[in-house]
């Protein structure tokens, strides 16, 4: 992983159904990243999500996520 490259993690299935919930949302409805992003961790299948952390420009860690496709 670069320096320049912001975290990317899997997220857990409990985690994904707390942030379903939480936003009343589907899947379908989070932005999509492609199976071959080369950002993605190793073996990452469709339907999984990710979480992106990146920092502002104040340092604050900010928190995105997308769906494998």
């Amino acid at each position: 992983m670069h320096t320049l490259q912001p975290k990317h993690s899997r997220l857990k299935q409990e985690e994904i159904q707390k942030i379903i919930s939480k936003y009343n949302i589907s899947l379908s409805q989070l932005p999509k990243i492609s199976k071959k992003d080369v950002c993605l961790p190793e073996d990452c299948q469709s339907g999984e999500v990710i979480r992106i952390e990146r920092k502002n420009k104040e340092g604050e860690i900010q928190e995105y996520l997308r769906v494998v496709v």
